[in-house]
């Protein structure tokens, strides 16, 4: 197998990876592209750091498991498979499935850390950085929160204000000036998608 072409996509918390992922997947299929969300490889909740107020704190770098993280980008690159359970941050309306990510020609990487960790991003052939406001970012955490996670508007705030921005500013934002190409993601990404996809098709048939 050709080693695959590796994307690390990141941003803030609610700049929209998740979703401009999901777009990008429609245009492919499973034996072109392989996503792996850092999303799945967070340390057990009992093992996350609690700040003043006892809350779990799940915006650190701290929170994961992130030497299992590059083991299994490493794995997939030598053309293995890998199968682990959904982390569904104790979510008690989630039912945890079991997740199989299998090797293919693009391999993309997508979370809030994938390119702050050295032998994560040392395995990157492309660095993006997706941005946002801040205003858009929160109101997209209120909803995917309440939605995926179960936490209530108070409990978002309360994390969006003393754990996310803290982070963001300090770890994360300062990774959009290493980034080989940065996606404003304000109004739409459409453009960038099409780019992106064109550039991808044209890999994939090079490695047929």
């Amino acid at each position: 197998m050709v080693k695959p072409y590796t994307i690390g996509i990141t941003g803030g918390s609610g700049s929209g990876k998740t979703y401009f992922l999901n777009k990008l997947a429609g245009r492919f299929n499973e034996q072109e592209i392989c996503f792996v969300s850092q999303d799945n490889y967070y340390h057990p909740r009992e093992q996350q750091q609690t700040d003043e107020r006892g809350v779990k704190n799940f915006d650190l770098p701290e929170a994961i498991n992130h030497q299992r993280f590059a083991e299994h980008i490493r794995r997939l690159k030598r053309g293995e498979e890998v199968t682990l359970t959904e982390y569904t941050f104790n979510n008690p309306k989630a039912t945890p499935r079991t997740i199989t990510y299998r090797p293919a020609p693009v391999l993309i990487i997508e979370g809030l850390f994938v390119q702050y960790f050295a032998e994560i991003r040392d395995e990157l052939d492309l660095k993006v950085f997706i941005e946002a406001k801040d205003y858009l970012k929160l109101s997209r955490r209120i909803r995917r929160d309440n939605e995926e996670r179960g936490y209530d508007l108070e409990d978002v705030l309360y994390r969006y204000q003393f754990h996310v921005m803290p982070v963001y500013e300090r770890l994360i934002e300062p990774l959009k000036h290493q980034a080989d190409l940065v996606i404003p993601n304000n109004h739409h990404f459409e453009g960038a998608l099409e780019i992106l996809t064109w550039a991808l098709k044209a890999l994939i048939a090079r490695s047929a």
